[in-house]
C-alpha cells in the first residue's frame, strides 16, 4: 500500500499548481526523469554527462535489492561474532540516511547499536570513544569520493584505537563504502581492512540512502531492510514513466513544492512527531543542498518548536508527517490552514514503510529541480569551503597557529566578529536583527558539542528569534552542516541572517599523522566558511562562547533577548 499524500491549499495556491502540472506532463517529467535526460535540467553539454551520472539512484530499490542477502549474510557474521556497537563514521548523505533510518524503524533484539559520529569538535570524537569499547566496535567508513577530510581523520584516530589492542589484526574491525577504485578503496586493501563494499558509482551522497550507504549500516542492527527497500521499489512503480503527474506521488509532491515556490513560499516547515524527526534530518539536506543554489533555494526548517499562526509569515509551506491515528498536529493545523497557510499532509502506514517516501521525496527534489532551473544533483559552494579550510589548515602547518583577529566586542565570555561599529554584545546582534525583514531567515551554525542542555538554549534562542522578527529560525551543527545546508547558505537566494556559534575546546585529540588536532582542524573550518561567507556578501555574524560552553550559552541567550527587545517594532 502506498502512503497517503493530500494537501491544503488556497484558491490562489490551488490555481498556481494547476499549470505547473500540465507544465510537467507536456514537458513529459515522467518520461524523461527516467530516461535519464539531462536536458531536463541543464542544457550544457559539460554538465549533461555528470547529471546522467547522477541518476543511478532511480533504480536504487531494485538494484540493492538484488543484494539484501549478502547485506543479511555479513551482518549476522558481525553479530555471532560478539561486536556491541557499530560506528558510523561520515558526513552528510553518507551517513544521515542511515542515522535516520535507525532513529525511524525498530532494530530487532540482539543486534550492535549504531552510533555515528560526523562531527570534528573534539567533545563529540570523545564522547564516541569514551561509549564503545574498541575492540567489540565495528567500524564503518563511509566516503562516496574516498577522500572526505573528516572521515579520513576519524578513521586513522580509531583504527590507532584499535592497533593498540589488536595490533595487526585491527583491520577485522574496519569495513568500508565508498566508490570502486576511490582513496579509500586502496586503503582498505592496503591495511588488509575486513571489507569493501563498493557502491554504485552513479549515486551521488544525499541520493544514497536506499544504495549501500543506507543499507550495509541498517543492516548491521538488525533493522528490515529488505521490507524498506520494497517500499522504495513500490513507490518506484507508482512514480513509473508512464504516470501522469497528477497520480505521480514523487512528481506531485514536487509540483506541490514548486507551486508554492512560485508564491514565495520557499521555508518548507516540516512537522514531524518525535519518531520521525529523524527523517526530517533527513529531507533537510535532501532540499537544502540540492536546490540551494545559483541564487535560488528551498529553505527546510525541521525541529522547531511549535507557535501560535501569527508568527508564521507567508514563506511558508508546512508538511506534515505522521503515522495513522496520531493527531499530535491536528489543531496547528487547522489553525495554520484558516490564515491561509498551505499544508501537504503525508500519512506514512507504518514506520517501516519510511522507505517509500525516502523515494518520494528524492524524486520530488529532481522535479523541483527543473522547475527552478537549477540542477539538483551537484553541490558547487561546498567546495568553496573545502578550499578555504585546506589554505587555513597550510598556514596552521607553516607557522604554528590559526588566523588572529580582532573581535569588534567584547563581552566576557562572549566575542563578536562581523559587527563593525558596534558599541556592545547586544547592538551587535541588533545590528543583524535590525536587517531582517518578511521573507528572510536566521541560521544558527553551531560548532559545539551536541548535547541536550545545547539543544534546549538553542532551540529557546529560535523560538525567541522567530516569534519577534517572525522569521524562520534554523540550527546546524558544525561541521556536519557544511555537507547539508552548508550549500544553501552560500549558494542560495541572499536572505540568510547567518550566526556562526565557536567555543574554545580545551582538549587536546590527535589525528594519526597530521600536525594539527581535531580542535584545529574545526577551527580552520568554522574560519574558512566565515571567511568564504564574507566574500559572498552573506549577512554573518561570528560569536565565540568562551572555553564553557554553557557558560558561553547562558550568556547568549541574555544577549539574545536583549537585542531583540529593542529591534524595530518590538513593544516595549
Amino acid at each position: 500500500m502506498i502512503n497517503k499524500q493530500s494537501w491544503l491549499g488556497t484558491n490562489e495556491q490551488r490555481a498556481e499548481l494547476q499549470p505547473v502540472l500540465e507544465v510537467m506532463s507536456a514537458q513529459r517529467y515522467a518520461a524523461r526523469i527516467w530516461e535519464k535526460d539531462a536536458n531536463l535540467w541543464s542544457s550544457e553539454p559539460g554538465l549533461q554527462e555528470k547529471i546522467e551520472n547522477r541518476l543511478g539512484w532511480l533504480r536504487l530499490p531494485e538494484r540493492c535489492l538484488a543484494r539484501v542477502g549478502e547485506l543479511v549474510r555479513f551482518a549476522e557474521g558481525i553479530r555471532q561474532e560478539g561486536f556491541a556497537h557499530i560506528v558510523l563514521l561520515g558526513m552528510g548523505g553518507s551517513c544521515l540516511g542511515a542515522r535516520a533510518l535507525a532513529r525511524v524503524v525498530k532494530a530487532s533484539a540482539g543486534y550492535p547499536t549504531l552510533k555515528v559520529l560526523d562531527s570534528t569538535v573534539p567533545a563529540e570524537v570523545l564522547r564516541i570513544t569514551d561509549s564503545i569499547n574498541p575492540e567489540l566496535t565495528l567500524f564503518v567508513v563511509a566516503s562516496k569520493s574516498g577522500t572526505t577530510t573528516e572521515v579520513l581523520s576519524f578513521f586513522e584516530y580509531f583504527y590507532n584505537q584499535v592497533d593498540e589492542v589488536k595490533g595487526d589484526r585491527a583491520g577485522e574491525n574496519f569495513v568500508v563504502i565508498t566508490d570502486p577504485g576511490s582513496a579509500l578503496a586502496e586503503i582498505a586493501d592496503q591495511r588488509g581492512l575486513r571489507a569493501t563494499f563498493e557502491n554504485w558509482p552513479d549515486v551521488g551522497g544525499r541520493f544514497s540512502v536506499l544504495s549501500y550507504f543506507g543499507m550495509l549500516p541498517a543492516a548491521l542492527v538488525g533493522l528490515p531492510i529488505a521490507q524498506i527497500l520494497e517500499g522504495g521499489d513500490a513507490m518506484a512503480a507508482a512514480c513509473g514513466p508512464s504516470v501522469p503527474p497528477e497520480q505521480n506521488p514523487g512528481l506531485r509532491l514536487g509540483a506541490l513544492l514548486g507551486a508554492c515556490y512560485r508564491l514565495g513560499r520557499d521555508k518548507i516547515t516540516l512537522l514531524a512527531p518525535a519518531e520521525l524527526e529523524g527523517f526530517a534530518d533527513w529531507v533537510e539536506q535532501l532540499l537544502a543542498e540540492s536546490t540551494g543554489k545559483q541564487g535560488k533555494g528551498l529553505i527546510p526548517v525541521v525541529r522547531e518548536s511549535v507557535g501560535e499562526p501569527e508568527v508564521y509569515g507567508n514563506d511558508r509551506l508546512f508538511v506534515h508527517m505522521h503515522l495513522p491515528g496520531d493527531g499530535q498536529f491536528g489543531a496547528l493545523i487547522s489553525e495554520l490552514t484558516a490564515v491561509g497557510h498551505p499544508v501537504i499532509d503525508i500519512e506514512l502506514t507504518e514506520v517501516n514503510s519510511i522507505g517509500q517516501e525516502m523515494y518520494r521525496w528524492e524524486l520530488a527534489t529532481a522535479a523541483v529541480g527543473a522547475l527552478m532551473g537549477i540542477n539538483p544533483f551537484d553541490e558547487p559552494n561546498v567546495q568553496e569551503s573545502k578550499d578555504r579550510t585546506r589554505q587555513v589548515l597550510a598556514e596552521y602547518v607553516q607557522i604554528g597557529q590559526l588566523p588572529q583577529f580582532t573581535p569588534d566586542v567584547v563581552e566576557e565570555p562572549l566575542r563578536f566578529y562581523g559587527a563593525p561599529g558596534a558599541d556592545c554584545a547586544a547592538d551587535a546582534l541588533g545590528q543583524l536583527f535590525s536587517q531582517a525583514k518578511p521573507g528572510d531567515y536566521v541560521a544558527i551554525m553551531a560548532y559545539l558539542p551536541h548535547s541536550a542542555h545545547t539543544e534546549q538554549v538553542l532551540g529557546e534562542v529560535r523560538r525567541q528569534i522567530r516569534d519577534v522578527l517572525k522569521v524562520p529560525a534554523t540550527l546546524g551543527y558544525g561541521p556536519g552542516f557544511l555537507h547539508s545546508t552548508g550549500q544553501l547558505h552560500k549558494g542560495g537566494p541572499n536572505i540568510g541572517l547567518l550566526i556562526q556559534l565557536v567555543a574554545e575546546d580545551g582538549l587536546a585529540v590527535p589525528i594519526p599523522g597530521k600536525e594539527y588536532d581535531f580542535a584545529t582542524l574545526k577551527d580552520a573550518q568554522a574560519l574558512g566558511d566565515f571567511a568564504v561567507l564574507q566574500q559572498r556578501g552573506r549577512r554573518v555574524l561570528r560569536i565565540e562562547l568562551g572555553c564553557e560552553v554553557d557558560q558561553g550559552l547562558a550568556a547568549l541567550a541574555k544577549v539574545t533577548s536583549e537585542a531583540l527587545g529593542n529591534a524595530p517594532g518590538v513593544a516595549d
